[in-house]
């Protein structure tokens, strides 16, 4: 396990009941705009093939959220992504993964609640929590801010893993603001997810006579589970072992950009990540993720559902996510199973993703 930052220590060590410590994390030493409440900016797109390039902080959910925009036409499609973790921000590699896009969409990168820049301008206090549903409302506000700021009538909307997560319950709740839901590595339940990721997991270790992991996964016994800890163990695992069976992602993609790779914003990151991570499991199992059951917000959609998932992906299994979509009414639904990808973003998955939405989102 990689070394633990102050906030996860202050967490894991000691009676469970220990409050929350309040961490201070020094500005950013970009310059920093900051936009108005959501929906009150004026419009930024005012001519046809006007190129955008926007980073600063819009006031969202009452606090300070870092979003960047950029696209060679303001008129092109808008994608809004949705991050993983919940605290691995997308904003420091977005030009690695998705620079190329940048022809035919205008691209949005957030930096959600509790993690990235936005964590940085608003660390953790006594007492802060993150919640799926004050999440969902920041992620509106956020979509009805691009439509204002663009001048577009919905955005195409994003989301992996975590972001999975978000996407659906904000194409659930507001599908007028969007043209499409586009998923990968799609979570579905606590309850399915990790019995099936553990299961499978187990089970490859097994056939491989690994005995370190038969060991390790051994000692953790089925879950759900309590320990935060057991979450990471079992992660580590499912990386080992998609490691052998998919494709590497090009190592210049997470190379941070230089506007983010100063020392205050790779701490704002990784203090954010480890809050983040901790709000999602939670200290006795009981955090956002065992809360999530996407079967009970209802299997119609009103915006078209497309899902790209890596055949090799042991966090969220793709039966579990094909279930899932079988059962699913909308517009319009393609599933695409992904060869020699995992759940991790690599080449094969942001090019089944693209495919997607180049080939079968029409805004």
């Amino acid at each position: 396990m990689r070394e633990l930052s102050r906030y996860t220590a202050r967490m894991l060590i000691g009676n469970v009941a220990v409050v929350i410590a309040a961490i201070t994390i020094v500005g950013s030493t970009l310059p920093a705009r900051s936009a108005q409440e959501g929906t009150s900016a004026p419009a930024r797109c005012v001519s046809p093939g006007q190129p955008v390039h926007e980073e600063q902080f819009v006031r969202v959910g009452g606090i300070e959220q870092w979003v960047t925009i950029r696209g060679e036409s303001c008129a092109n499609p808008v994608i809004l992504f949705l991050h993983g973790g919940p605290g691995n921000t997308l904003s420091p590699y977005a030009d690695g993964l998705f620079g190329s896009w940048q022809e035919n969409f205008t691209l949005v990168q957030w930096d959600q609640r509790g993690a990235g820049r936005t964590y940085g301008r608003n660390p953790a206090s006594d007492g802060s929590m993150l919640t799926l549903e004050r999440m969902t409302e920041d992620g509106i506000a956020v979509a009805e801010y691009l439509i204002r700021r663009l001048g577009t009538r919905k955005i195409i909307l994003v989301g992996g893993s975590w972001g999975s997560i978000l996407g659906v319950h904000m194409v659930k709740s507001r599908p007028e603001l969007f043209h499409a839901y586009v998923g990968f590595a799609q979570v579905v339940s606590y309850t399915e997810n990790q019995s099936a990721s553990y299961a499978k997991v187990t089970a490859l270790a097994r056939a491989s006579g690994d005995q370190p992991a038969i060991s390790a996964l051994a000692a953790l016994g089925s879950p759900p589970w309590k320990n935060p800890r057991n979450h990471g163990i079992l992660r580590r695992a499912t990386r080992v072992f998609e490691a052998r069976t998919t494709d590497p992602a090009p190592a210049s993609w997470w190379v941070r950009s230089p506007d983010y790779d100063t020392p205050e914003i790779r701490d704002s990151y990784r203090e954010g990540e480890d809050f983040s991570y901790l709000q999602f499991v939670g200290l006795q199992g009981d955090g956002m993720f065992s809360r999530v059951d996407l079967p009970a917000l209802g299997s119609e959609f009103q915006v078209p559902v497309l899902i790209a998932q890596g055949a090799e992906d042991l966090v969220t299994v793709p039966d579990v996510a094909k279930r899932y979509f079988d059962g699913i009414s909308a517009p319009e639904k393609r599933f695409v199973l992904v060869p020699r990808a995992g759940h991790d973003p690599n080449r094969p998955l942001l090019d089944a993703v693209y495919e997607l939405i180049s080939r079968h989102v029409d805004p």
